[in-house]
């Protein structure tokens, strides 16, 4: 699992998933979270601007990326 900054205390998940490297394009990723591909903390989230915050857990593939606050 990788831990991926952000600024602020939140973002949305499909910002998330271009910003972890998870995806590559926000096109990819709008197709992934609406096929049902992209499980936040283990439970498969279908909205594209899910508010995601420190401590959430992001996988995509088998691929998974923690949230981190880069505000600590």
């Amino acid at each position: 699992m990788r831990d991926v900054e952000i600024d602020g205390d939140m973002i949305r998940l499909g910002q998330f998933l271009k910003l972890a490297d998870l995806i590559e394009t926000g096109g990819e990723g709008k197709v992934l979270i609406a096929s049902g591909d992209v499980t936040v903390n283990g439970e498969v989230d279908t909205r594209r601007g899910r508010q995601l915050h420190p401590g959430d857990v992001v996988e995509v593939f088998g691929r998974t990326a923690r949230v981190v606050s880069g505000s600590d």
